[in-house]
C-alpha cells in the first residue's frame, strides 16, 4: 500500500486556509440573511480575471446566505464605442454630456453589452443572475442640472448636460421579487422620467440610492483607489457618519472621492447600517471585506 505525505510547505498551505475558513464563520453568520448593494466598476469590471474573481464571490455570497443587488458602470466602453462611433465624449463636473445620440449608445452599451456579460458571469459561476435596466421601470429619474460658477463674475449659472438625471423614486417590488425569488439583480444606472425619456445617472449615486431604498444592510463602492486618505496620505480604514460629514468638507478630499463619501453618507440616512468604499483592484476584495477580521478599504458606520 502506498502512502502518500504532505510536505511541510503543503501542510502550512493547508493549514492557512482552514484558518482563513475558521475565521470567515463568524462574519458569514453575522451577514446571513443581509441585503447587501454593490457598485461594480472600473478597473474590477475591465479586466478579466477580476471580473471572474468578482463573479465567484457574488455565487458565494448568494450560497452563504446573503442577497446581493449589483450595480454596474460602463464609462469606459461607453468612451470606446462612442469614439467608434465619431462621437465627442465631454464631461462637466465628471458628468458625460449626453445629447440625443449619445444617450442612444449609453442605453446600449450598459442595458445590452455590458449587462448581459455580467450576468453571463455570475450565471457561469453558479448564481442566478438577472439583468434589468433601471429604464425598465425600475427607477424614475428627473434630469440633473449642474450650477457652476464663474470664475471671473461669480455668479452662478446653470448648465444644461443633456440626459443626465438622478433617480427620483424605486419601484422596490421588483427587487423585493427578485430577492425572494434568489436571483441577484444586475441593474444598469439608467432611468427614466415621467415623459418617458430616458437618462444616464452616475452609477455610484444609484448604488446609494438603491441602498438607501431598500434599506440594505451594507452599501459597497468598487473602487481604483483603496480607500479615504487623510491629510497625510494614509489609508482610513474606519470612519463615523459623523466623522464621515466632517471630512466630506476638507480640501484634501478631493476629485471623485468627494461624491462617493457624499453617496455613503445620503444612503446612511436613509436607514444603510454600514457603508464601505473598496480597492477593486485587488482579487476577492468583496470577500477580504465581508468576511475577514479587519476588512479593507474604509468602512463607515453609524457607531
Amino acid at each position: 500500500m502506498k502512502f502518500d505525505f504532505l510536505s511541510e510547505s503543503d501542510q502550512a498551505y493547508f493549514i492557512h486556509k482552514a484558518s482563513t475558513l475558521v475565521e470567515a464563520l463568524p462574519y458569514i453568520r453575522e451577514h446571513s440573511g443581509d441585503t447587501i448593494v454593490i457598485k461594480y466598476g472600473g478597473h474590477a469590471m475591465g479586466d478579466k480575471k477580476l471580473s471572474e474573481s468578482f463573479s465567484r464571490d457574488i455565487g458565494l455570497l448568494k450560497e452563504v446566505g446573503i442577497s446581493p443587488v449589483i450595480i454596474h458602470g460602463g464609462g469606459p466602453q461607453i468612451g470606446e464605442r462612442l469614439k467608434s462611433k465619431n462621437l465627442a465624449s465631454n464631461f462637466v463636473e465628471g458628468l458625460r454630456v449626453t445629447d440625443k445620440e449619445t444617450i442612444k449608445v449609453v442605453e446600449e452599451v450598459l442595458s445590452k453589452d455590458i449587462n448581459s456579460e455580467i450576468v453571463d458571469s455570475i450565471s457561469t459561476s453558479g448564481g442566478k443572475a438577472i439583468g434589468i435596466s433601471g429604464s425598465d421601470n425600475l427607477i424614475t429619474a428627473t434630469k440633473l442640472n449642474i450650477e457652476l460658477k464663474d470664475s471671473d463674475s461669480n455668479i452662478e449659472k446653470i448648465v444644461d448636460i443633456g440626459f443626465v438625471g438622478e433617480p427620483k423614486s424605486l419601484n422596490i417590488n421588483i427587487l423585493e421579487d427578485f430577492i425572494k425569488k434568489d436571483q441577484i439583480p444586475v441593474i444598469s444606472p439608467l432611468g427614466k422620467d415621467e415623459q418617458n425619456f430616458t437618462y444616464n445617472i452616475n452609477a455610484d449615486t444609484v448604488a446609494g440610492f438603491v441602498a438607501g431604498e431598500l434599506k440594505a444592510s451594507k452599501l459597497l463602492l468598487l473602487t481604483d483607489v483603496p480607500g479615504i486618505f487623510n491629510e497625510e496620505k494614509k489609508l482610513i480604514s474606519s470612519l463615523t457618519l459623523k466623522e464621515a460629514i466632517e471630512i466630506s468638507g476638507m480640501d484634501y478630499i478631493s476629485g471623485g472621492m468627494k461624491p462617493k463619501i457624499q453617496t455613503c453618507i445620503d444612503a446612511m440616512e436613509k436607514g444603510v447600517s454600514k457603508s464601505t468604499i473598496l480597492d477593486g483592484r485587488i482579487p476577492h476584495s468583496v470577500i477580504l471585506e465581508l468576511f475577514t477580521e479587519h476588512g479593507i478599504g474604509t468602512q463607515i458606520s453609524n457607531n
